[in-house]
């Protein structure tokens, strides 16, 4: 676990790594359409990693359904995975989630998660992730 140490990548490598949709969100903060994305109905044990540099930022067990249309999870592996900002754009106030290692855009994070979970509900874009079948302990 733990952040990977990644060195600065171009804009043309990042073009050339990522398929079209996946460079659109991840490194432009574009928004995947609701209740489309691969990653939204898995119910698979393992982790969820980011797409741009295999950081692991989510569990399986920390996964779900909130009904908003995105993988929604309560918590990170850990509070280095990621990096919390204030998000002005679009006439609101969010907090955008990013990942740790290679700044990439993951989603955003809310207060309205499930209570006995501490009231956090991460909503992140299928296409910033890639999915890992692990046994989870």
């Amino acid at each position: 676990m733990g952040n990977k140490q990644q060195r600065l990548v171009s804009d043309e490598e990042w073009k050339k790594k990522l398929d079209p949709e996946s460079y659109r969100v991840l490194r432009q903060k574009g928004t995947e359409r609701a209740f489309t994305g691969e990653y939204y109905l898995n119910k698979e044990t393992g982790i969820y990693e980011c797409k741009g540099c295999g950081n692991e930022i989510f569990h399986s067990k920390d996964k779900y359904d909130s009904g908003c249309g995105w993988p929604s999870f309560t918590h990170p592996v850990s509070e280095d995975a990621i990096i919390v900002t204030m998000d002005y754009s679009h006439g609101m106030v969010r907090e955008e989630i990013c990942c740790a290692a290679c700044g990439g855009h993951l989603g955003h994070r809310f207060p309205d998660g499930p209570d006995d979970k501490g009231g956090i509900r991460y909503c992140i874009n299928s296409v910033s992730l890639d999915f890992k079948k692990k046994k989870i302990e």
